[in-house]
Protein backbone atom coordinates (compact mmCIF):
# COMPACT_ATOMS: atom_id res chain seq x y z
CA UNK A 1 0.00 0.00 0.00
CA UNK A 2 1.51 3.17 -0.79
CA UNK A 3 2.18 6.21 2.19
CA UNK A 4 -0.66 8.03 0.31
CA UNK A 5 -3.33 5.49 1.08
CA UNK A 6 -5.90 5.29 4.05
CA UNK A 7 -6.80 1.72 4.66
CA UNK A 8 -10.88 1.69 6.10
CA UNK A 9 -12.06 -0.96 8.43
CA UNK A 10 -14.50 -3.29 6.97
CA UNK A 11 -18.28 -2.03 9.05
CA UNK A 12 -19.10 -5.70 8.56
CA UNK A 13 -16.28 -7.38 9.38
CA UNK A 14 -16.11 -9.33 12.41
CA UNK A 15 -13.69 -8.22 15.38
CA UNK A 16 -12.61 -10.77 17.55
CA UNK A 17 -13.03 -8.98 20.97
CA UNK A 18 -10.61 -9.80 24.08
CA UNK A 19 -12.15 -12.72 26.81
CA UNK A 20 -13.33 -10.42 29.53
CA UNK A 21 -10.86 -11.94 32.19
CA UNK A 22 -7.94 -10.14 30.06
CA UNK A 23 -9.65 -6.93 30.12
CA UNK A 24 -10.33 -7.01 33.54
CA UNK A 25 -7.04 -8.16 34.31
CA UNK A 26 -5.43 -4.73 32.10
CA UNK A 27 -7.64 -3.01 34.18
CA UNK A 28 -6.51 -4.33 36.78
CA UNK A 29 -3.00 -3.87 36.35
CA UNK A 30 -3.41 0.10 34.64
CA UNK A 31 -4.95 0.77 38.44
CA UNK A 32 -2.28 -0.73 39.93
CA UNK A 33 0.47 0.94 38.16
CA UNK A 34 -1.16 4.47 38.68
CA UNK A 35 -1.47 3.99 42.52
CA UNK A 36 2.11 2.99 42.00
CA UNK A 37 3.12 5.88 40.10
CA UNK A 38 1.16 8.15 42.61
CA UNK A 39 2.74 6.84 45.77
CA UNK A 40 6.57 6.77 43.94
CA UNK A 41 5.83 10.65 43.38
CA UNK A 42 4.60 11.54 46.55
CA UNK A 43 7.44 10.07 48.07
CA UNK A 44 9.86 11.91 46.17
CA UNK A 45 8.26 14.76 47.30
CA UNK A 46 8.58 14.20 50.56
CA UNK A 47 11.82 12.74 49.80
CA UNK A 48 13.21 16.33 49.16
CA UNK A 49 11.35 18.35 51.97
CA UNK A 50 13.82 19.87 54.58
CA UNK A 51 12.07 20.73 57.56
CA UNK A 52 13.74 22.82 60.33
CA UNK A 53 14.51 21.28 63.34
CA UNK A 54 11.64 21.89 66.26
CA UNK A 55 13.91 24.23 68.35
CA UNK A 56 10.47 25.10 70.54
CA UNK A 57 9.28 21.95 73.12
CA UNK A 58 6.03 24.11 73.37
CA UNK A 59 5.41 23.49 69.83
CA UNK A 60 5.01 20.09 70.06
CA UNK A 61 3.12 19.56 73.57
CA UNK A 62 0.27 17.70 73.81
CA UNK A 63 -2.44 20.24 75.36
CA UNK A 64 -5.85 19.00 75.60
CA UNK A 65 -8.80 20.48 73.54
CA UNK A 66 -10.98 23.23 74.66
CA UNK A 67 -14.07 25.16 73.60
CA UNK A 68 -13.89 28.38 73.46
CA UNK A 69 -17.12 29.80 72.09
CA UNK A 70 -19.95 28.47 70.46
CA UNK A 71 -18.56 26.56 67.45
CA UNK A 72 -15.12 27.77 67.45
CA UNK A 73 -13.19 24.72 69.45
CA UNK A 74 -8.80 25.02 70.38
CA UNK A 75 -7.44 21.61 68.59
CA UNK A 76 -3.54 22.77 68.80
CA UNK A 77 -0.89 22.11 70.59
CA UNK A 78 0.82 23.73 73.70
CA UNK A 79 1.77 26.66 71.67
CA UNK A 80 0.74 26.64 68.17
CA UNK A 81 -2.92 27.21 67.67
CA UNK A 82 -5.32 25.15 65.89
CA UNK A 83 -9.35 25.72 65.56
CA UNK A 84 -12.04 23.79 64.55
CA UNK A 85 -15.28 25.72 63.38
CA UNK A 86 -18.24 23.00 63.92
CA UNK A 87 -21.26 23.43 61.20
CA UNK A 88 -24.23 21.37 60.13
CA UNK A 89 -22.41 20.58 56.98
CA UNK A 90 -19.14 19.86 58.15
CA UNK A 91 -16.08 21.70 60.15
CA UNK A 92 -13.27 24.13 59.16
CA UNK A 93 -9.99 23.22 60.62
CA UNK A 94 -7.71 26.54 60.81
CA UNK A 95 -3.74 25.53 61.17
CA UNK A 96 -2.26 22.42 61.70
CA UNK A 97 1.38 23.49 63.32
CA UNK A 98 3.99 20.76 62.26
CA UNK A 99 3.41 17.27 60.91
CA UNK A 100 3.86 15.80 63.77
CA UNK A 101 0.96 17.93 65.31
CA UNK A 102 -1.26 15.63 62.99
CA UNK A 103 -2.23 12.86 65.05
CA UNK A 104 -2.41 15.60 67.81
CA UNK A 105 -4.83 17.39 66.29
CA UNK A 106 -7.03 14.49 65.06
CA UNK A 107 -7.03 12.96 68.49
CA UNK A 108 -8.33 16.22 69.98
CA UNK A 109 -11.07 16.42 67.33
CA UNK A 110 -12.31 12.98 68.28
CA UNK A 111 -12.34 14.09 71.95
CA UNK A 112 -14.30 16.54 71.38
CA UNK A 113 -16.72 14.12 69.99
CA UNK A 114 -16.64 15.06 66.08
CA UNK A 115 -15.23 13.23 63.08
CA UNK A 116 -11.89 14.13 61.87
CA UNK A 117 -13.24 13.24 58.14
CA UNK A 118 -16.38 15.95 58.24
CA UNK A 119 -13.51 18.40 58.27
CA UNK A 120 -14.18 20.51 54.88
CA UNK A 121 -12.31 23.11 54.67
CA UNK A 122 -8.62 23.98 55.72
CA UNK A 123 -7.79 27.67 56.12
CA UNK A 124 -4.15 29.41 57.36
CA UNK A 125 -3.19 32.29 58.95
CA UNK A 126 0.19 32.27 56.77
CA UNK A 127 2.13 29.82 54.96
CA UNK A 128 4.94 29.62 57.63
CA UNK A 129 6.08 25.58 58.07
CA UNK A 130 4.71 25.95 62.05
CA UNK A 131 1.27 26.49 60.91
CA UNK A 132 0.89 24.09 57.41
CA UNK A 133 3.07 21.59 57.86
CA UNK A 134 0.46 19.43 58.31
CA UNK A 135 -2.11 20.50 55.55
CA UNK A 136 -0.91 17.86 52.92
CA UNK A 137 -1.26 15.17 55.39
CA UNK A 138 -4.86 16.08 56.60
CA UNK A 139 -6.11 16.86 53.01
CA UNK A 140 -5.37 13.58 52.10
CA UNK A 141 -6.96 12.45 55.53
CA UNK A 142 -9.66 14.66 55.00
CA UNK A 143 -10.40 15.70 50.81
CA UNK A 144 -10.84 18.86 52.44
CA UNK A 145 -10.46 21.72 50.41
CA UNK A 146 -7.59 24.04 51.14
CA UNK A 147 -8.44 27.55 50.74
CA UNK A 148 -5.32 30.33 50.77
CA UNK A 149 -4.71 33.93 50.51
CA UNK A 150 -3.36 34.56 47.25
CA UNK A 151 -0.25 36.04 48.63
CA UNK A 152 0.77 32.73 50.72
CA UNK A 153 -0.67 30.24 47.77
CA UNK A 154 2.23 29.73 45.98
CA UNK A 155 4.35 29.06 49.00
CA UNK A 156 1.93 26.49 50.18
CA UNK A 157 2.03 25.18 46.75
CA UNK A 158 5.75 25.19 46.77
CA UNK A 159 6.46 23.78 50.56
CA UNK A 160 7.75 27.00 51.54
CA UNK A 161 10.45 27.20 49.11
CA UNK A 162 8.99 31.11 47.94
CA UNK A 163 9.36 32.32 51.44
CA UNK A 164 10.25 36.38 51.05
CA UNK A 165 12.88 35.12 53.14
CA UNK A 166 14.83 33.30 51.08
CA UNK A 167 17.12 35.00 48.72
CA UNK A 168 18.86 31.79 47.54
CA UNK A 169 16.56 28.45 45.96
CA UNK A 170 16.10 26.07 48.82
CA UNK A 171 14.20 22.89 49.07
CA UNK A 172 10.66 22.78 50.82
CA UNK A 173 10.23 22.83 54.29
CA UNK A 174 6.96 21.09 53.93
CA UNK A 175 4.89 19.01 51.95
CA UNK A 176 3.53 21.05 48.82
CA UNK A 177 -0.12 21.06 49.08
CA UNK A 178 -2.43 22.12 46.17
CA UNK A 179 -4.58 25.19 47.00
CA UNK A 180 -8.13 25.24 45.76
CA UNK A 181 -9.19 28.38 46.28
CA UNK A 182 -6.80 31.38 46.15
CA UNK A 183 -8.56 34.42 48.84
CA UNK A 184 -8.35 38.09 48.53
CA UNK A 185 -9.09 40.44 51.25
CA UNK A 186 -12.74 41.26 51.90
CA UNK A 187 -14.10 37.60 50.83
CA UNK A 188 -16.57 35.62 52.62
CA UNK A 189 -16.50 31.67 53.52
CA UNK A 190 -19.46 30.33 54.37
CA UNK A 191 -20.15 27.09 55.67
CA UNK A 192 -23.49 25.62 57.49
CA UNK A 193 -24.00 28.85 58.32
CA UNK A 194 -21.38 30.02 59.67
CA UNK A 195 -19.48 32.88 58.03
CA UNK A 196 -15.54 34.36 58.25
CA UNK A 197 -14.40 37.42 56.49
CA UNK A 198 -11.13 37.24 55.10
CA UNK A 199 -8.67 40.16 56.28
CA UNK A 200 -5.35 40.46 54.47
CA UNK A 201 -2.81 41.41 57.45
CA UNK A 202 0.54 41.05 55.39
CA UNK A 203 4.18 41.87 56.95
CA UNK A 204 4.63 38.45 58.73
CA UNK A 205 4.37 37.20 55.04
CA UNK A 206 2.84 38.61 51.79
CA UNK A 207 -0.23 36.96 52.32
CA UNK A 208 -0.70 36.62 56.13
CA UNK A 209 -4.79 36.74 57.22
CA UNK A 210 -6.87 37.19 59.99
CA UNK A 211 -10.71 35.51 59.85
CA UNK A 212 -13.20 37.24 61.98
CA UNK A 213 -16.80 35.99 62.57
CA UNK A 214 -20.00 36.51 64.55
CA UNK A 215 -20.38 33.64 67.06
CA UNK A 216 -24.15 33.19 69.08
CA UNK A 217 -23.64 31.96 72.60
CA UNK A 218 -25.81 31.97 75.51
CA UNK A 219 -27.77 34.88 74.44
CA UNK A 220 -24.93 37.35 73.33
CA UNK A 221 -23.00 37.66 69.63
CA UNK A 222 -19.33 37.70 69.99
CA UNK A 223 -17.13 39.48 67.47
CA UNK A 224 -14.16 36.81 67.36
CA UNK A 225 -11.02 37.35 65.63
CA UNK A 226 -8.69 34.85 64.64
CA UNK A 227 -5.76 36.97 63.90
CA UNK A 228 -2.40 36.71 61.83
CA UNK A 229 -0.49 39.29 64.49
CA UNK A 230 2.42 41.26 62.86
CA UNK A 231 5.54 39.84 64.56
CA UNK A 232 8.48 40.50 62.45
CA UNK A 233 11.20 37.15 62.09
CA UNK A 234 14.69 37.15 62.38
CA UNK A 235 16.74 38.50 59.59
CA UNK A 236 13.69 40.27 58.38
CA UNK A 237 14.16 43.96 57.26
CA UNK A 238 11.50 45.74 57.72
CA UNK A 239 12.53 48.95 55.95
CA UNK A 240 12.61 46.68 52.47
CA UNK A 241 13.67 42.69 51.75
CA UNK A 242 14.80 42.08 47.95
CA UNK A 243 11.66 39.33 47.56
CA UNK A 244 9.13 42.05 49.55
CA UNK A 245 9.90 45.07 48.18
CA UNK A 246 6.70 46.68 50.01
CA UNK A 247 7.04 45.20 53.22
CA UNK A 248 7.31 48.76 55.01
CA UNK A 249 3.97 49.74 53.62
CA UNK A 250 2.47 46.06 54.45
CA UNK A 251 2.88 45.94 58.12
CA UNK A 252 1.77 49.73 58.51
CA UNK A 253 -1.59 48.79 56.86
CA UNK A 254 -1.60 45.87 58.67
CA UNK A 255 -1.23 47.39 62.52
CA UNK A 256 -3.74 50.42 60.97
CA UNK A 257 -6.35 48.15 59.99
CA UNK A 258 -5.91 46.35 63.09
CA UNK A 259 -6.30 49.37 65.57
CA UNK A 260 -9.48 49.40 63.87
CA UNK A 261 -11.04 46.59 64.64
CA UNK A 262 -13.79 46.13 66.59
CA UNK A 263 -13.87 42.71 68.65
CA UNK A 264 -14.75 40.91 71.62
CA UNK A 265 -12.29 38.01 71.56
CA UNK A 266 -9.17 37.16 69.71
CA UNK A 267 -7.53 34.18 68.95
CA UNK A 268 -3.89 34.11 67.17
CA UNK A 269 -1.37 31.82 65.53
CA UNK A 270 -0.06 31.05 68.57
CA UNK A 271 -1.43 30.41 71.73
CA UNK A 272 1.52 32.65 73.53
CA UNK A 273 -0.18 35.41 72.13
CA UNK A 274 -3.21 35.54 72.99
CA UNK A 275 -2.40 34.60 76.35
CA UNK A 276 -3.82 31.31 76.21
CA UNK A 277 -2.16 30.02 79.48
CA UNK A 278 -3.27 32.78 81.36
CA UNK A 279 -6.66 32.58 80.95
CA UNK A 280 -7.26 29.54 80.52
CA UNK A 281 -6.01 26.14 83.08
CA UNK A 282 -7.29 22.77 81.34
CA UNK A 283 -10.01 21.22 84.09
CA UNK A 284 -11.78 24.91 83.68
CA UNK A 285 -15.17 25.17 83.34
CA UNK A 286 -16.87 26.70 79.86
CA UNK A 287 -16.70 29.84 79.99
CA UNK A 288 -16.57 32.59 77.10
CA UNK A 289 -15.98 35.37 78.87
CA UNK A 290 -12.54 34.56 80.13
CA UNK A 291 -11.57 34.99 76.75
CA UNK A 292 -12.92 38.36 75.79
CA UNK A 293 -10.02 41.12 75.72
CA UNK A 294 -10.68 43.99 73.64
CA UNK A 295 -7.92 46.49 75.38
CA UNK A 296 -5.44 43.35 75.46
CA UNK A 297 -6.03 42.88 71.49
CA UNK A 298 -5.24 46.88 70.84
CA UNK A 299 -2.12 46.97 73.27
CA UNK A 300 -0.51 44.33 71.43
CA UNK A 301 -1.02 45.44 68.54
CA UNK A 302 0.45 48.47 69.58
CA UNK A 303 3.40 47.07 71.17
CA UNK A 304 4.16 45.30 67.56
CA UNK A 305 3.69 48.39 65.82
CA UNK A 306 6.39 50.31 68.56
CA UNK A 307 9.10 47.37 67.88
CA UNK A 308 7.92 47.30 64.03
CA UNK A 309 8.69 51.59 64.13
CA UNK A 310 11.73 51.55 66.09
CA UNK A 311 13.03 48.78 64.10
CA UNK A 312 12.33 50.81 61.06
CA UNK A 313 14.12 54.00 62.91
CA UNK A 314 17.17 52.14 63.24
CA UNK A 315 17.28 50.60 59.54
CA UNK A 316 17.00 53.74 57.65
CA UNK A 317 19.29 55.38 60.23
CA UNK A 318 21.75 52.68 59.59
CA UNK A 319 21.68 53.16 55.13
Amino acid sequence: MRESEVQVANPHQQVEEPPVHTTRLTIRALILLTIGVLYATNVAAQARVQPPPVTTENWIKPFPPLRIVGNIYYVGTYDLASYLIVTPEGNILINTGVESSVPMIRSSVEALGFKFPDIKLLLATHGHWDHVAGMAEIKRLTRARMLMNEGDAPMLEDGGSSDFRNTQPRAPTYEPVKVDQRLKDGDKVNLGGTELTVHHHPGHTKGATSFTLTVPDGGRNYRVIIANMGSINPGVKVSGMPNFLDITQAYARTFREQKQMQIDIWLASHAGQFALHTKYKPGDPYKPDRFVDPMGFRASVERLEKIYLDQLAQENQAK
